[in-house]
């Protein structure tokens, strides 16, 4: 399952939705709203807990499964989001590293959280 390419899941996921006759609920801003909702999904899982409790429960709960599937929601729905957008996931994160390596400079933003056009 490790060795599954991003187009075979890509594929896999289309396969699953069309199956469903659920494409034509998958409109850009549709999938957009989904991605926002999951990720408050995953939020909610960690809400009130400290870094030290989430990482205590992740090893000695269920945590660690339910984070892993709010988690495949959001890449889930990006990935199909891109694909409706025509973006090749791959090159966009690709593009987006280089943009943030002018950005954010190691001499300038190593150690720090400021934000680019702060540093």
């Amino acid at each position: 399952m490790s060795n599954m390419s991003l187009a075979t899941v890509i594929e896999e996921l289309k396969a699953f939705r069309n199956a469903r006759n659920w494409h034509q609920f998958h409109t850009p801003r549709q999938l957009a709203a989904a991605i926002t909702i999951e990720a408050g999904e995953l939020q909610q899982t960690m809400l009130w807990k400290t870094d030290s409790e989430i990482e205590t429960e992740i090893i000695n709960t269920d945590l660690k499964l339910v984070i892993s599937e709010e988690i495949a929601d959001i890449l889930s729905y990006t990935l199909l989001l891109a694909h409706e957008l025509k973006l090749n996931p791959i090159e966009i994160i690709h593009n987006k590293i280089q943009k943030n390596e002018k950005r954010y400079p190691i001499e300038k933003s190593y150690g720090k959280s400021t934000m680019y056009n702060k540093l």
